[in-house]
């Protein structure tokens, strides 16, 4: 079984992956380094040269690609995977989808460490930072609320997350 963790950037994809593939003994699988390691640059470096656009497919494909050829593993999406083409919906016929599901101010909170590592927020001032976050969290909610299931993050550690999970995907 694939298991696929998606949520907005900062909700704990990519560090709740990495221990759920050790729990489980089984592959992970980062959609971002993959499609660094497919396209041979970084994902900045992409969507730079490239566009939006380009990136949106090459995603695509990198992601078909890994649900149709892996059998089993932890697949962590990019924040914005679920949000283009079908991909919610191959997303859900080929793994068991589990949406990280954080607010608002836990967002802000842990994106305002990591701004400079986040193109897409690097340039926006502290202040406006939550505004930018509540606005594009809203326009991608229908998307991941789509999930199989939904795992709310806030005020949990991530011991309490895997177990959360754990006991969902054994139910």
């Amino acid at each position: 079984m694939i298991i696929s963790l998606l949520g907005y950037m900062g909700s704990g994809k990519s560090h709740i992956a990495k221990i759920l593939s050790n729990e489980l003994q089984c592959p992970l699988f980062d959609l971002d380094k993959e499609i660094s390691a497919h396209y041979g640059k970084n994902i900045p470096e992409i969507f730079q040269e490239k566009g939006e656009i380009f990136f949106r497919k090459l995603e695509r494909e990198v992601l078909e690609k890994i649900l149709t050829r892996k059998k089993s593993g932890i697949l962590s999406l990019g924040g914005g995977t679920p949000c283009y083409y079908n991909n919610m919906e191959i997303i859900n016929q080929k793994s068991e989808s589990i949406y990280l599901r954080a607010n608002v101010n836990t967002l802000v909170e842990r994106l305002y460490l990591q701004k400079e590592k986040r193109p897409l927020i690097a340039n926006i001032p502290n202040e406006d930072l939550p505004e930018f976050i509540a606005k594009h969290l809203f326009d991608r909610n229908p998307f991941y609320n789509q999930a199989k299931y939904i795992v709310d993050t806030d005020k949990k550690t991530p011991e309490e997350i895997i177990q959360e999970i754990s006991r969902l995907l054994t139910a």
